[in-house]
């Protein structure tokens, strides 16, 4: 099963883990068996992987469980043959770690490496077999000289630009967020409700893989359905028309884009989301000019969670202008009304208050006319003339099912024909067109915060953007006096860092001070493993070609439409370029539940976190381990339970006493001739001790064989091992050891290595020990 220790010691008449532990982990470590094979290594290989920590703090529960799980499926892995790629590093830059320096008064830097070192501690105690050959930390100059070449290829394919345009503004953290970081209208870091600024910032073209990125979710291996529906569900492909109204007296067209092109006869007025850019052209110099800029003003203070409230009254305000339905010429009004995001679409609507519940609030509220062009009863097809009739139909009628009404040549068509119909019409007419919308958007990677990746840009008033030279990486983060959050980039303080001259055209520039958002450092570092030392690129692709994708990747589903969409985009991308031959980074992912305490989440943020080492010192690091895995299904969450452990340390005591037992009293009958340590079925056929004991032994391979290959039925699989113990117990305490005869000792024997021998991913420490008591190597 693993190395044995030089000088086997006495065996122990109770179980100290802590000495079994030390004696182990230092035997691992000299033997370097967590170390991952070479080039030459002929076995299968196998690539498990942990999301890494952010070292913002000790370790808690939550880390020992995802963790352990992981260990679980390498040391299973390794047990199976296969060449095993288990690493570990530390996910050093970005909020997390900065924010916890300012809370501690330290520098990040100093915070850091304290904050590493401590975790370092937890690791150390818990024996995961981790290849820490491999160790990478973001912040680490090594690491993210190569983010910034990352960058600068992403730049080079068109990938990466800077723009002006609409953001989400943290006022907590003084810094924008990227849209998957705000969560029903909140950072997902702190929980301030986020409002919108209009800046010049940094973007990564996700879009431009929108269409791919939801093609190959089908490509995934054993994703979890939850977290595929949430990156489809995320991206948003959503197809219809776009439809250009126009507003006549300013020879302007406002497209629209509407998955319900059925409805457009039934448009009755329109509306712009404040932040669109033809606001101000609407109304510039006319008397609604103050009134809507006002409301503009008023809404962009308003957090994006109350804009989107269904229950809130609808506000807005009229533009003075009109826009033309193209459908049947009629005029419409204009209005600014801050329940239209945006994000969606174009930032505009056709509104149509008889088939949509907020479009119907809304005209309630202006007393704006309601037209219905979809009806579910039967009855003529013929245009009924006004713009309000009585129907026994309840408005708005939100339906795709039905026929069309008051649509002139298309009344009397179903839903989806008139839709289809409609738009052909639109294009004939060269008015609209069929089109598909996503709901992502553009990754938004600039951050106005010190602890990150500097963006290796160089400005020049001539020149533009101009990227920094390969050779000239890393653009090492300077030292500030002060880095604490004013809502600009504390780099742009560091005037002699700041000032420099172009590389293109010599001429003095300046650098680039917001940084990089640390979900850009985490979007390859599992390729960085493949080739951590290399220090002239990120990765060789050979290496990386070997060990990519993730054959099992670890960790929590609350990065679903963050971390893993990003590595997935990372990854295509860089494929794109040939760095690549694989463009989907994780064959198969399991996402493990949280561990709670008190019913909410543990997390340093809620200050409600357990840390493992004070466990460790009392009941050892195996016992914690098992504890967690067995507590329930790893995919479940689960409620701490300070007593919980105690059991599982029982447990681990009664493995003890039965092997100690039982190998000494084989070992005093000199291993009796002719008595084999696995008894054939004839063997035990004669006795019902020995029956019972090969009973518990072969089921108990053949279940934890099978739940650790099949769906992580960790909890499943300790239980039948604690059957097991407890059988091989009970033959010997009712019986008594010495009277067992040669072949219910053999069974028994039998019964101790088949159970140690299955509980060493679990349980790795007292599996070699009782290992080696019955003399294995």
């Amino acid at each position: 099963m693993s190395e044995q220790p030089a000088g086997r010691q006495a065996t122990m008449a109770a179980y100290e883990p802590a000495v079994v532990e030390a004696r182990w982990q230092q035997a691992w470590a000299e033997a370097r068996v967590a170390e991952a094979g070479g080039p030459d290594d002929e076995r299968p290989r196998a690539y498990v992987l942990e999301m890494f920590p952010y070292p913002s703090g000790r370790m808690h529960m939550g880390h020992v469980k995802n963790y352990s799980v992981g260990d679980v499926v390498a040391l299973h892995r390794r047990r199976m043959g296969d060449n095993v790629l288990h690493p570990m590093g530390y996910d050093s830059f970005g909020l997390p770690a900065e924010n916890a320096a300012i809370k501690s008064g330290g520098h990040p830097s100093e915070v850091t490496a304290r904050n590493i070192a401590g975790i370092d501690e937890d690791f150390a105690h818990m024996g995961w077999l981790l290849d820490w050959s491999r160790r990478l930390s973001t912040h680490e100059p090594e690491y993210y000289r190569h983010t910034q070449r990352i960058f600068l290829q992403l730049f080079e394919q068109g990938l990466a630009d800077r723009r002006d345009g609409l953001v989400n503004w943290c006022p907590n953290d003084q810094t924008v967020l990227a849209n998957e970081q705000v969560v029903d209208g909140e950072c997902e870091r702190c929980g301030t409700e986020v409002v919108k600024q209009s800046l010049e910032q940094w973007y990564l073209k996700i879009t431009d893989y929108a269409q791919r990125l939801l093609d190959d979710i089908d490509r995934l291996g054993d994703w979890p359905e939850r977290v595929t529906t949430m990156q489809r569900n995320w991206i948003g492909r959503s197809e219809g028309a776009e439809i250009r109204f126009e507003v006549e007296e300013l020879d302007l067209e406002l497209p629209v884009f509407t998955t319900r092109p059925d409805t457009l006869f039934g448009a009755t007025f329109f509306v712009l989301a404040p932040e669109h850019p033809l606001v101000p052209v609407l109304v510039g110099g006319t008397d609604h000019a103050e009134p809507v800029m006002e409301y503009v003003a008023r809404s962009q203070r308003l957090g994006q969670a109350e804009r989107e409230d269904a229950e809130r009254p609808k506000t807005g305000v009229p533009t003075g202008r009109f826009v033309t339905n193209p459908a049947n010429g009629v005029r419409i009004p204009v209005f600014v009304a801050d329940y239209v995001l945006p994000e969606y679409g174009t930032g505009a609507i056709m509104a149509v208050p008889a088939h949509d519940q907020r479009d119907w609030e809304f005209a309630q509220a202006f007393d704006i006319p309601v037209r219905q062009v979809i009806t579910q009863q039967d009855g003529s097809t013929a245009d009924l003339d006004g713009d309000r009739y009585n129907t026994d139909e309840e408005l708005p009628l939100v339906t795709r099912e039905g026929r069309l009404i008051n649509s002139m040549q298309f009344s009397g068509l179903s839903v989806d024909e008139g839709s289809q119909r409609i738009i052909e019409w639109l294009e004939v007419e060269g008015t609209g067109k069929g089109a598909v919308s996503y709901r992502l958007r553009d990754w938004l990677i600039s951050r106005q915060r010190y602890w990150g990746c500097p963006i290796p840009i160089i400005h020049c008033d001539a020149c533009g953007p101009v990227p920094v030279p390969v050779e000239q990486l890393p653009v090492l983060l300077p030292d500030v006096s002060d880095y604490s959050p004013k809502g600009t980039s504390p780099l742009a303080t560091a005037e002699e860092w700041v000032r420099v001259d172009c590389p293109a055209c010599g001429e003095p520039a300046r650098r680039e001070t917001d940084t990089m958002d640390t979900f850009v450092d985490s979007s390859w570092y599992f390729l960085r493993f493949a080739d951590p030392h290399n220090p002239d690129q990120p990765f060789d692709r050979e290496l990386a070609d070997r060990w990519l994708p993730v054959d099992q990747y670890i960790g929590g589903v609350e990065h679903a439409v963050l971390h893993l969409l990003y590595a997935r985009f990372l990854t295509k991308a860089l494929h794109d370029a040939g760095w690549l031959g694989v463009d989907e980074p994780f064959a198969n992912l399991f996402t493990q539940g949280m561990v709670c305490k008190d019913g909410a989440k543990m997390s340093k943020s809620r200050g409600n976190i357990v840390e493992p080492l004070p466990y460790v010192q009392r009941y050892g690091a195996d016992a914690l381990r098992l504890y967690l895995l067995f507590v329930g299904p790893p995919v479940q969450d689960v409620e701490w339970q300070d007593n919980g452990i105690e059991g599982t340390r029982r447990f681990l005591d009664r493995l003890w006493r039965l092997v100690t037992g039982v190998e000494a009293r084989w070992q005093a009958l000199g291993n009796p001739a002719g008595a084999s340590s696995c008894p054939s079925l004839e063997a035990v056929a004669g006795s019902e001790a020995a029956a019972a004991a090969a009973r518990a032994a072969h089921g108990a391979i053949r279940q934890v064989s099978a739940d650790i290959s099949r769906d992580f039925q960790f909890n499943t699989a300790i239980a039948r091992l604690m059957e097991a113990v407890n059988t091989g117990s009970r033959i010997v305490n009712e019986a008594g050891i010495e009277a067992l005869d040669e072949v219910e000792l053999a069974a028994v024997r039998f019964l101790c290595q088949s159970v140690t021998s299955l509980l060493q991913p679990f349980a790795p420490h007292i599996a070699c020990e009782a290992w080696e008591v019955m003399g294995g190597s």
